[in-house]
């Protein structure tokens, strides 16, 4: 947690220095009540004489003590009981206000660390998302991770941000209180000593517990979230199967669970303030006990005012402790919520760039596999000594069943995985020694799913291109074939799509989708299934567009429909990670093999 501190450490120094001023001032102020009480009550009959600061006849606290006096019984004697009386209420007063102004000031200057510490959180898990490879989330629930990124954090923020404050000023507080009531009495104080490490170890028991029904909680907290995110995008089989209240029994049980754990969790940690608010009662009883014992058998080190000083003192130390108690309930809740984020944060990125990666700036000659074998998580081999060349200018289509490897085979080519063995260079470059950006930036990719974002047509065809102009995304829609339906929109291209163009059909968010690549214009085209959710109608505008799109790139599409692909200038067939056939569209169908197999089960 301290890393995350580190940048805002000017305002960690204010605030040591604002909470110490608020200690010395307070303790002033509360020392005034000495004074007072013996010009009140005619305790004191002891006549004062001026001693020399520079004299060495006695300590400087008993000078100081004796003098303070001095000036006070001077004065009272000149002015009289209650102008004095009058006049040190005034400095209490003054006293008082310094403290409150510097307390309130030692807060203030918290709130930047409080903020810009989750803020920073937020951001490093935002960042971390993004760099991290899409094997990451094959294997992690969105609503986890957004569980992680929202209610996580919340607890951080809720539990140990907001404990900063308390970790900084109560120590000082009872550091400076302490020190008071050793200069006091150390004889009182060290009978106190004796009850704080019990307080201490008590907190501690309740504290563990806590962290280990909070981290549990928290768990449940991302159930939640993901069966909210997993609702969200089924409703509509969710509907269509009626299983609205199987869904929501589901939901009741998740909840209900999260709800017992919030329970014990939020028990536990009502617990503090009672709990120390007992055992401060009664270490202030037992002192009072006995220094009062002290006082009435006149063997007490202090006198009458004194002791009250003490006590007053004594029981302004008990309120940092307590919430430096409460602090220790609070931190574990905030911990367990911190070791959840670690695991999106520590998580390991594979896809790494070596330390002086080469870059490429344009794709001149070929993409190339050579025994490329490739398997997720040692698992299964999903492909199998995969050779394949693919020329510049080439129009490359691969075929074949659900399962077969297509789409892994062209993940492994902008490197949103790496290959098991084997290699793949472009243009002689082994892909693994190009910078990501520079690699990425050879390559358009077009998928099934239009992937859009919550925002107008215009950021949605421009994004990822810097500086695009209006003339430019509006050329790229025309040769998409989107530039009509979108000047029939309201608000043209300024119109928003709402949430992935949920208000687009899908042949006009696959449109936008070319539009993206076309203004992009890269040199390598990925096509992956492009038109294979379309109906008939929008297939044909679709794949109009995409033939514009493919007559100056070179093209990999991945294909269910035979009919989209029976131009490409090869066909590579695939089946159980393996290339089986490969060739034109007239050749494979003369080998009656499996290509023929295919596409005779489409026709039919």
């Amino acid at each position: 947690m301290l890393k995350y501190v580190k940048p805002y450490k000017r305002f960690l120094g204010w605030s040591v220095i604002l909470n110490i001023l608020s200690a010395v001032f307070n303790i002033f102020s509360f020392a005034l009540i000495v004074p007072i009480l013996q010009i009140l009550f005619k305790i004191n009959d002891t006549v004062y004489g001026f001693i020399p600061w520079y004299s060495a006849v006695a300590r400087f606290k008993d000078k100081l003590i004796n003098n303070a006096y001095w000036y006070v019984t001077d004065f009272m004697s000149v002015h009289g009981g209650s102008m004095t009386l009058l006049i040190i209420c005034a400095v209490m007063v003054f006293m008082t206000l310094l403290k409150t102004a510097c307390y309130f000031g030692s807060s203030a200057v918290m709130i930047p660390i409080r903020t810009g510490v989750v803020k920073d959180i937020r951001m490093q898990i935002y960042n971390k998302i993004i760099a991290l490879p899409i094997g990451f989330f094959s294997q992690e629930r969105k609503g986890d991770i957004i569980a992680r990124m929202t209610g996580d954090v919340q607890e951080i923020e809720t539990s140990i941000t907001s404990s900063i404050d308390v970790l900084i000023k109560d120590p000082i507080l009872i550091i400076f209180y302490f020190g008071c009531l050793l200069a006091i009495s150390w004889q009182l104080t060290l009978f106190t000593i004796l009850f704080v490490p019990v307080m201490g170890w008590l907190m501690g028991v309740i504290g563990k517990q806590l962290k280990r029904k909070s981290l549990e909680a928290q768990t449940l907290w991302s159930d939640t979230m993901a069966q909210v995110e997993e609702t969200l995008g089924g409703l509509r089989i969710i509907k269509a199967f009626i299983a609205e209240k199987k869904m929501s029994s589901r939901f009741n049980d998740i909840t209900e669970a999260m709800r017992k754990k919030n329970n014990k969790v939020a028990t536990r940690q009502a617990m503090a303030h009672p709990v120390s608010e007992f055992l401060g009662t009664m270490m202030i009883m037992i002192v009072l006990w006995f220094g009062g014992s002290l006082i009435l058998s006149s063997r007490s080190p202090i006198d009458a005012p004194t002791f009250i000083y003490f006590m007053v003192m004594m029981y302004s130390i008990i309120n940092p402790l307590k919430e430096f108690s409460k602090a220790s309930y609070n931190i574990p809740k905030g911990l367990a919520s911190m070791e959840r984020i670690n695991v999106i944060l520590e998580a390991e990125n594979n896809i790494k760039e070596i330390d002086a990666p080469k870059t490429i700036e344009d794709f001149k000659d070929r993409i190339k596999f050579e025994n490329v074998c490739f398997s997720y998580n040692d698992s299964k081999q999903v492909l199998k000594n995969v050779n394949l060349e693919i020329e510049k200018g080439k129009t490359i289509a691969i075929v074949g069943a659900s399962g077969a490897g297509k789409s892994t085979l062209v993940d492994l080519i902008p490197r949103f995985y790496d290959a098991t063995s084997g290699s793949i260079t472009i243009d002689g470059i082994p892909v693994p020694e190009l910078s990501l950006k520079s690699l990425r930036s050879l390559m358009g990719n077009v998928n099934q799913d239009a992937i859009l974002f919550n925002d107008t047509i215009f950021n949605n065809i421009a994004f990822g291109v810097a500086n695009a102009t209006k003339e430019q995304v509006i050329e790229a829609a025309k040769i998409a074939n989107a530039h009509e339906f979108i000047m029939e929109k309201e608000e043209g291209y300024d119109t928003n799509i709402g949430d992935r163009g949920c208000k687009l059909s899908g042949g006009q968010r696959q449109r936008i989708s070319i539009a993206r690549a076309i203004l992009k214009n890269p040199p390598i085209l990925i096509l992956d299934e492009a038109t294979a959710s379309l109906d008939t109608e929008s297939e044909r505008i679709v794949q109009e567009a995409l033939d514009r799109l493919m007559s100056t790139r070179t093209t990999i599409a991945i294909a269910h429909r035979l009919s989209t692909i029976k131009n490409a200038d090869e066909i590579i067939v695939m089946n159980d990670g393996n290339i089986v056939e490969r060739g034109k569209h007239e050749e494979l169908l003369a080998l009656n093999g499996y290509y023929r197999k295919l596409n005779d089960m489409q026709a039919l």
